[in-house]
Parts: C-alpha cells; structure tokens; sequence
C-alpha cells in the first residue's frame, strides 16, 4: 500500500524547551501560532549533599535528540513532512552553569543548578569586599550577589574542581549555561560547534554589562572568571548554526531566549508595561520597562528581555524572582508522600478549601525576591491537632500566591502604575484553585492563555522571524491576540490583607535561619570549636559518672 500522502502546511518552527525537570520539543505553524505536536522527557536532578542541586549535562542532551526525534515521529503520524521545519529555537533554564572540554566534547562537572545553595559562602564573603555606595556589581548588572547566578557557581567549580582548573590551565574549558551547551552540541561539538550565548541568558551571568552589552572585564577580574572560557554574545533571533546531526540535520538554530524571556514574548508582551508570571519549578513575573533600564528599589531584578534580531534594539525588564513554587508540590508528592501525582495536589486542596490557618514558606533555597536572604528555610506554622494533609495542600498553593503577591506589590512600587490584571502561564497554570486563589490574593484578575505551551511558543517566534528564515512575523499588525480565561477576584479585599499580613509574619520567621556552611561543604556545629567541643563532651561524663556515685 502507498504511504499517505504529507499534509501541505507551509513552513513550521521547532522549540526546545529545556527546564529544570523536563525537556520538550514542540512544533508550530507560523500562520496560525498553533501547536502541531510535542514530546516530553522528564529530567532527574541530583543532591549529592544538602543544599547542593546538580544535573548530568549528558543526560539533559540527550534528553533533547530523544524529544527532537519522537516529536518528529508524531508529525509523520499526522502525515506532516518533517522538512517543513524550517527554523528551531532554544529555550532554557537560565543561570544554570556548565563547564566542558571543547576538545573531547566531556562536561567537567555536573551542571550546576540554578537552585544551587553551595556558593553561600562565598556569596558572602564577596559581598564584604563591595561598597555599599558603590556596588559595581549591581550597577553593572542589575543583580544583587547571589547563589542563584552563574558567576558565584562558575567561581566555586574553578576553585574546587581539579578537573575545571587543569582544563582552564590547558585552554581546553569553555563555559556556558544551557543554552550555550545545547547549540554548541547541536552544531557539531567538537567539529566545529558554535560557542554562543544570547543577550538574555548573558545577562543572568552576573558577568555581563547590560549597559555595553558585553562581557565586563571588572566583573570577570571580581569573580576570577577568565574571559577566554565565555560564549560569543548573540542577539536572540539570528542563525547561529545548523544542526549537524538526527532527524533534522541541516534546519539552522535561529532563536535563543532564557525560559522567562521567552514567555515574556510568547505572551506578546511587547510594550512598555506589559507582564507576565510564569509558574514553572520557580515562579517568575517579569514587567517589560522597553529600552531603558528600570533600577528597583525594591528588591526586584534589572535584567534584559530579549533583542530579536542582530540589527534590532535591546529591550529590558524587571524581573522578580521566587525560587520554589512547582518544586513544593514536588516536595509534597516525593519528600511528604501525600499524593501520588502533582495534579492530585489541586484535589485535596479542593477538599480543605482553607488552610486553617497554616501558613507554608517553601524557602528550600533560601528566599529570593524581594528579600534575597540564602538563609532562609522553609517553614509550616500555625499547625493545630486539627490540621490535616487538606490543609498543608492549600497551604502550599497559597504560599505560591503569597510570594507572587510580594513580586508584584515591588513591581508596582517600582513602576508607580499597578497592573490591572496579571498573565500567567506555566505547568502550575493548569491547577485551577491555584488560578482562583492568586486571583483572590492578589485582588486583581488573572488571564490564563487557553493554549499554554508560551515559553515554547516565545522562542519559535524568535527563531522563524530571524533574518535567512523569515517564516514568522512579529509585526504587531500580524500578530494575534492571546485568547484568555479569566478568573476574577471572589473574596472581599480586607480578607485577601489579612491573610497576606499573616504570611508575612511566617515569611520573618523563615529568615535567618541557617550559619553559612564552611567552604568544605560541612555544617557548622559546636564541635567545630576543640574548646567548646571539650567542655560539652566533658560535662556529660561529669553528669553520667555523678548519677553512679
């Protein structure tokens, strides 16, 4: 029997949309902006010790062939040509920092994860040195020093990793965070694989001027960073490279956007002004503040949104960012084993409808904004005799809302103009009690794309409107409106204050909770001192041998 004849669509964009516990590859019609089809593979994270968040580099590549050639596999299903795809994007979990040989091709290290808790030390130790009327790192990037950016883990993997210091000795190391490895990989490796990073990962390096546009010479001197192991810096939408090998051999690599980024354009918010909140493992809302930057005064992040195209202008954002949002159901389901899958979390929540006055500050990773405390823990408080696994359920969704409201009351205070409604997109976007009670919480509407997959769709734009591709227009006159659903705030206002004045009360107690770990990864403890060590040890033989007397 003939095969079936390939449906004719015109031109298509692939996504690769890498993130901290999955990778996917997504295919789209320009025309319409419609999803076509999508395969995903789960990603594992690995914690060798407390606080440390690792990744295998290999595996996340991997990760992404597998994606790439069962997506393909689901076209040909629906009788589509895979030559169609003309153009793939890149998307990525930001911050997380790689080190590989450019020579063998061999990561020298595990990725380290943007959650990662190892460089607090050193976060703090550096932070000693700097000025506090003169903070050029801050000025410079418009980050705070933080155990969440690339440079603090890129210096600790140089001063602890024998491999990393011989391979940069060498001049065989070379640097990047996922982005940079993917399309280095995809482009051929070690024949001849582009070393490049895009505008919007750059800037979450804590190396990168976002003034100049360049990799900063002061920043690199700080950090004890080499400049000779960075990625070349390209605009977000231009050809970096084709792909050298698999099903789609050949289709250039034409789009690069940080995940936040990404959704930030895939929710068109294009203008001055616009927003977004993604809820993904962390939970992020970005306010696009055009070509100028915006200086926070308010604890929240200076950082640029994209530039789509080489010739184009650099657009900027504010960004806050909160590290734990769809990680607490992870922790619910894994560490608690409460529930089964994470969409059972939205049920029992359901079930409870209140907290009953719990209160959970999900700070596995410290507290990010607008606080920036790496010393924070999480905590569950307010528990009674009566508080059951229903109530720690609502808790922990509530806790996402909290953090979110948090973000966009410094976001307001930065812009001056409050939203009038908040987007929203990301895996946790599909919990319906999650949409009502942030809804609630933050007194203002939340519109909910009806197709979720943005960030995916952020990055396809990117790649198909690149110069060589032109298959996509970003033209505001082309381009459709994000069809919505809203929900609309259904709890009276002094409510909504009184719940949130209690979570603030919570959020105090979870700061300043840990001593900074030594440099060796040990916990403090009061043995660490011989002397303090000796007295307690001897005073409980006094007391043991007094009770035989």
């Amino acid at each position: 029997m003939a095969d079936a004849p390939k449906a004719v669509l015109g031109p298509l964009v692939g996504a690769v949309d890498q993130g901290t516990s999955s990778t996917r590859f997504l295919v789209f019609n320009p025309q319409t902006a419609e999803l076509l089809c999508h395969h995903q593979v789960e990603i594992a994270q690995e914690f060798p010790k407390e606080g440390w968040v690792e990744q295998d580099p290999k595996a996340i590549l991997q990760s992404v062939y597998e994606c790439i050639e069962k997506a393909c596999e689901k076209l040909g299903q629906q009788s589509i040509d895979i030559s169609n795809i003309k153009a793939i994007g890149v998307t990525n979990q930001r911050e997380t920092t790689i080190v590989w040989d450019k020579f063998t091709g061999e990561p020298l290290y595990n990725a380290v994860v943007w959650l990662d808790l190892r460089t607090q030390s050193t976060v703090e130790n550096l932070s000693k040195s700097i000025s506090v009327s003169n903070n050029f790192v801050k000025n410079k990037t418009g980050l705070p020093i933080s155990t969440y950016f690339s440079a603090v883990k890129l210096h600790w993997l140089i001063e602890n990793v024998r491999k990393v210091q011989k391979a940069i000795e060498d001049g065989r190391a070379i640097f990047g965070t996922v982005d940079s490895w993917l399309i280095w990989c995809m482009t051929g490796g070690i024949n001849g694989g582009v070393h490049c990073t895009d505008v919007s990962n750059a800037s979450r390096t804590m190396l990168f001027n976002i003034h100049s546009l360049q990799w900063d010479e002061e920043l690199c001197d700080f950090f004890g960073i080499p400049m000779t192991i960075l990625p070349r810096i390209r605009s977000s939408s231009e050809i970096y490279g084709l792909v050298k090998s698999g099903v789609l051999e050949g289709v250039p690599i034409s789009g690069c956007l940080g995940d936040q980024s990404a959704a930030l354009v895939g929710q068109l918010c294009l203008q001055d002004g616009q927003a977004k909140s993604t809820y993904g493992t962390g939970c992020f809302l970005l306010c696009n503040t055009g070509q100028k930057c915006v200086n926070s005064e308010h604890g929240l992040l200076t950082t640029v949104a994209y530039q789509l195209g080489r010739q184009e202008p650099v657009y900027y954002a504010l960004e806050g960012s909160v590290a734990i949002a769809g990680a607490v159901v992870s922790w619910i389901k894994n560490n608690l084993q409460i529930i089964q899958s994470s969409s059972e979390i939205e049920k029992l929540a359901e079930v409870a409808g209140t907290s009953y006055g719990c209160y959970f500050v999900p700070a596995f990773s410290g507290l990010y904004a607008p606080y920036w405390d790496p010393s924070a823990r999480g905590i569950i408080c307010g528990l009674t005799q009566f508080t059951n696994k229903f109530h720690i359920a609502f808790a922990a969704l509530e806790a996402v809302c909290f953090q979110t409201r948090e973000i966009l009351d410094a976001m307001n205070s930065d812009c001056g103009i409050p939203l009038t409604h908040l987007q929203v997109d990301g895996g946790m976007t599909a919990n319906r009690v999650l949409m009502q009670l942030q809804a609630d919480i933050l007194c203002i509407p939340v519109m909910k794309p009806f197709m979720p997959e943005t960030t995916a769709l952020g990055v396809a734009m990117a790649a198909g409107a690149a110069e060589g591709v032109s298959v996509w227009s970003l033209d505001p006159k082309d381009l459709s409106s994000v069809q919505m659903e809203k929900f609309e705030p259904q709890i009276n206002v002094e409510e909504s204050e009184g719940r949130y004045a209690t979570w603030k009360k919570a959020v105090l107690k979870s700061m300043g909770w840990v001593l900074t770990q030594s440099p060796d990864g040990r916990d403090p403890s009061i043995f660490s001192s011989l002397t303090l060590g000796f007295y307690v040890v001897s005073s409980m033989v006094i007391l043991i041998g007094a009770r035989y007397m």
